[in-house]
C-alpha cells in the first residue's frame, strides 16, 4: 500500500495513547512521517507539547494534546468527547505498564491501577471509537499487548493476565470487523527499547521502538496478531507447542534464575 492509499484508508488523524515515551512515542513519530495529523494522550503533557512542537517543525503535523491518566475510569470518555469533531481514522491504544516479581509480593492497589490502564482503557476506547470507524466504512485500531499475553508468565503473572485480555479483545474485534472496512491488529512485542526496560538485566537484545511501531503500521491490514520480533516469535511458538506444565515450568525456572 503506497503512502497516499495508506493515508486515505486510515487518515487523516491518528489517536495515540501513551505517546510520551517508548512505543507510543515511536507510533506518533512514524505516523507524522506518514503524513497523519495526531491526537496524543498521556499523563506527562509537557512531553506531549514538546513532541507536538517538534513534529510541527519537522513534518508540518497538527497535533492535539490531551492530558489523560488512563488509570481514571472516566478518561476514555473524556478523550472521546474531546475528539468528537475530529476525523480520527486510526486509534492506537498503546498506554500500559507492567509489574514484575512474585505475585503475592506486589501491591494490590498498584495491580488494580494496572488493570485499569492495561484492560479497562483499551476496551473502553474501542467501544467509543469503533462505531465511528465503522460508520465511515474504513479505519483501523491497533492494540499494544505483549508476548506475555500469549501464555501465563510466572513472575509476571498480573501483567501477563492483563495483556491476555488485550489479545482476546483484539482478536474478537478483528473477527467482528470483517467486512466493515475497519482493520484491527493486536501488537505483541517482546523486550523493546523504552523507559520501562532501561536498566533491566538478563532480557537480551532490545528491539528498537521505532522498528516495532513501523512493523505494526505496515501490517495493520494483516491482523489479527503481530509479534514483531523474530526471536520472540520463535520462542513463544516453541513454548506454545510444549505441554503447558512443561512450558510454565521452564519459564518459572528461567525467571527465577534471572533473579
Amino acid at each position: 500500500m503506497n503512502r497516499k492509499n495508506y493515508h486515505d484508508r486510515y487518515g487523516p488523524v491518528a489517536l495515540v495513547t501513551g505517546a510520551s515515551s517508548g512505543i507510543g512515542l515511536a507510533f506518533a513519530e512514524e505516523l507524522a512521517e506518514r503524513g497523519f495529523d495526531l491526537v496524543v494522550t498521556a499523563r506527562r503533557t509537557a512531553r506531549l507539547e514538546a513532541l507536538a512542537e517538534r513534529l510541527a517543525t519537522s513534518h508540518g503535523t497538527s497535533t492535539l494534546v490531551i492530558g489523560a491518566d488512563l488509570a481514571d475510569p472516566d478518561a476514555p470518555e473524556r478523550i472521546a468527547e474531546a475528539t468528537r469533531d475530529c476525523p480520527i481514522g486510526l486509534v492506537v491504544s498503546n498506554a500500559g505498564f507492567n509489574i514484575k516479581g512474585a505475585f503475592e509480593t506486589k501491591d494490590a492497589a498498584h495491580m488494580a491501577k494496572m488493570l485499569m490502564v492495561n484492560c479497562h482503557a483499551p476496551m473502553q476506547m474501542a467501544h467509543r471509537f469503533l462505531p465511528r470507524l465503522k460508520a465511515n466504512g474504513r479505519g483501523g485500531i491497533v492494540f499494544t499487548s505483549s508476548v506475555e499475553g500469549l501464555i501465563g508468565c510466572p513472575y509476571s503473572t498480573a501483567y501477563s493476565a492483563s495483556k491476555a485480555l488485550v489479545v482476546a479483545l483484539g482478536e474478537g474485534l478483528w473477527g467482528e470487523a470483517i467486512g466493515t472496512g475497519v482493520d484491527v491488529l493486536t501488537l505483541c512485542p517482546g523486550a523493546t527499547e523504552s523507559e520501562a526496560t532501561a536498566g533491566m538485566e538478563g532480557i537480551g537484545e532490545l528491539q528498537p521502538a521505532a522498528e516495532v511501531a513501523r512493523m505494526a503500521l505496515d501490517n495493520l491490514e494483516n491482523g489479527p496478531v503481530l509479534v514483531p520480533s523474530e526471536r520472540y516469535r520463535v520462542m513463544f511458538e516453541q513454548l506454545g507447542a510444549l505441554p503447558r506444565r512443561e512450558a510454565l515450568t521452564r519459564m518459572a525456572h528461567s525467571m527465577k534464575a534471572r533473579g
